[in-house]
């Protein structure tokens, strides 16, 4: 019951807030949260679904974002899905500094932390699952170099990125999906 009185008096938020840059930082603190507090070290979060007609003023373009991901290819259409993407990868660095300002054993969480941010679509206006972007950030214990920009070779199937981020996780797997061997360099 004390439980109750206190979670009632604090200022946390009831239900998901209006902003959808807050409710994303609020997924981010849980996470942090819950990695910090040893409840997991697995998490995963979707910020949105693809063809979602939600609008991202923040970015600066008033398009709902499925609307914008079919850019037609035009230099406006692709400068502006480009502001709305940047917009959302800005979010990152939030969750980033999060997760290197709380310490975890001989450093921080992000010293112990490989987290995967990514896409489903490489090419949104044609649906294409190739040449998907994908950023690792973290160093896994020492098992990631970091600073690196790795531009794989085309029609390398993003499972072998999956293979190499097991592997360096120390979950040996020869192949998953339609892996066809490690990501070198990483």
């Amino acid at each position: 019951l004390e439980f109750r009185r206190v979670l009632f008096r604090s200022n946390a938020p009831v239900g998901v807030p209006d902003s959808w840059e807050d409710h994303v930082k609020l997924m981010f603190d849980l996470q942090v949260l819950a990695y910090s507090a040893e409840i997991t070290r697995v998490s995963a979060l979707k910020l949105s679904r693809d063809t979602s007609n939600r609008v991202f003023p923040e970015s600066g373009i008033k398009t709902p974002f499925h609307s914008m991901s079919h850019h037609g290819q035009t230099p406006t259409g692709v400068t502006e899905y480009s502001k709305i993407n940047t917009y959302h990868v800005s979010l990152l660095t939030y969750f980033l500094q999060k997760l290197k300002d709380t310490p975890d054993g001989d450093g921080n969480l992000l010293d112990h932390t490989m987290m995967l941010y990514g896409s489903p679509i490489g090419d949104s206006h044609v649906h294409a699952h190739k040449r998907v972007p994908a950023l690792l950030a973290g160093k896994a214990n020492g098992k990631l170099k970091g600073n690196l920009h790795i531009l794989a070779k085309d029609e390398t199937p993003y499972a072998n990125l999956l293979l190499t981020m097991l592997n360096k996780l120390g979950v040996e797997q020869d192949v998953i999906a339609d892996s066809t061997g490690m990501i070198e360099g990483l």
